[in-house]
């Protein structure tokens, strides 16, 4: 690591243990024809990355003594492309996961979706209108596990309709496991018969939390909090606040690197930047 002035996103010697053996096993993996090495140092790389996640600043305006934008961009993608961002997400989760007595997959997710209001410049094609929010953009459906951990993300057009985003997310819950690990997914009355159709077909018990009619405003509901406490912690990184993606699936390995970059600080005992001083 360079010795510039740290960032309170940097990933400290221990965090970057973690990740470094993901990243070097993927470059041993795909070496240069030529034999060259890079230019730019790997963790250095990811630090941008964390840092733009946490502020959300544009690309042009990552700060002059981190690797140049493009450079980033580029690792950026080849890692949403070729899979190692999920890979270093699924590793952290299995270590956070054992590090709490539990098997490595769950045998319960919770599911939801939450609209998000899709920022200037993010084509017009892979977004929508949410009808029921009024929120142009698009929808970021989340499964996570009763420790509210990450087991898949999906993000589709805003007027996509719950029920296929909850569609979605099975197929990616059961891609994501070992096969009948997870048996129940517990969802609002925003997803209707045809998630739990397809949940049977894949031997997922599908079961709607019902609201108490009593409530009023946002009451947390039992088991199913989890999911609303990840989409908080989503929050606090301000790329995650809008969508300003231009592919849907950069959007998607965005949510992998913000989780990544919280699971690295559970493993190491390091406290996240609050909202108020990120």
């Amino acid at each position: 690591m360079s010795n510039r002035q740290s960032y309170k996103s940097d990933l400290s010697d221990e965090r970057w243990a973690l990740i470094e053996p993901v990243i070097s096993a993927r470059k041993a993996r795909h070496r240069s024809v030529s034999g060259h090495q890079g230019n730019y140092d790997m963790r250095e790389v990811v630090n941008a990355l964390l840092y733009q996640s946490r502020t959300g600043c544009q690309w042009d305006y990552l700060p002059h003594d981190l690797p140049p934008a493009g450079a980033v961009k580029y690792y950026f993608c080849k890692r949403r492309d070729d899979g190692t961002d999920q890979t270093i997400h699924d590793l952290l989760r299995w270590q956070v996961r054992a590090k709490k007595g539990r098997l490595a997959d769950p045998s319960l997710v919770v599911l939801d979706t939450q609209s998000l209001h899709a920022a200037a410049g993010v084509p017009a094609k892979p977004t929508g209108r949410d009808a029921n929010k009024k929120v142009p953009g698009r929808k970021r459906g989340l499964a996570v596990d009763v420790l509210g951990l990450l087991i898949a993300v999906v993000v589709l057009a805003a007027s996509v309709h719950d029920n296929a985003a909850g569609i979605a997310l099975l197929d990616r819950v059961a891609a994501s496991t070992e096969p009948g690990t997870v048996k129940k997914a517990l969802v609002d009355q925003g997803f209707k018969n045809a998630v739990a159709d397809h949940g049977a077909k894949l031997g997922i018990e599908v079961e709607v939390v019902k609201r108490n009619p009593g409530d009023t405003g946002f009451v947390p509901q039992p088991k199913r909090w989890v999911v609303d406490q990840a989409n908080g912690i989503l929050m606090l990184h301000r790329r995650l606040v809008r969508d300003y993606e231009y592919r849907p699936t950069s959007a998607e390995s965005r949510v992998y690197w913000a989780i990544s970059d919280c699971m690295s600080r559970m493993l190491t005992g390091t406290s996240a930047p609050t909202w108020r001083g990120a």
